[in-house]
């Protein structure tokens, strides 16, 4: 037998066999989250950017129908019971609808989101 050189020596590389699989569900979303993972951490990263989008959303739509009004009765100095009427009907019903707006399109983040972690 020829002596070898330490550099040209075989290694045996043992690992798991390839033709195993993982048991079921061990690699899915709710694992990388639970795990805290940066794939986890990258999937509650897009639901607090999704949540944050509908929040400004609605925030800057509220600044557009609320902030104007001072200006508003500021040039209409003798009409307090009009003032009155649009702060209590005239803003009443795009408060609802914006309300409306926004939890639906929360729910409905949060839904995508489980459907993204459970696999559906």
């Amino acid at each position: 037998m020829p002596h070898q050189d330490p550099a040209e020596r075989r290694v045996t590389v043992t690992g798991p066999p390839r033709r195993t699989r993982r048991p079921s569900g061990a690699y899915r979303p709710r694992t990388e989250i639970d795990e805290q993972t940066t794939l986890g951490h990258t999937y509650v990263r897009s639901l607090m950017r999704s949540q944050l989008r509908a929040g400004l959303t609605g925030f800057a739509v509220l600044a557009l129908l609320v902030g104007p009004l001072p200006l508003v009765f500021a040039t209409m100095p003798g009409a307090h019971r009009s003032a009155w009427f649009a702060l209590g009907f005239g803003l009443y019903v795009p408060l609802v609808l914006l309300a409306r707006w926004y939890v639906r399109r929360a729910e409905r983040n949060e839904r995508d989101f489980v459907r993204l972690v459970e696999d559906r």
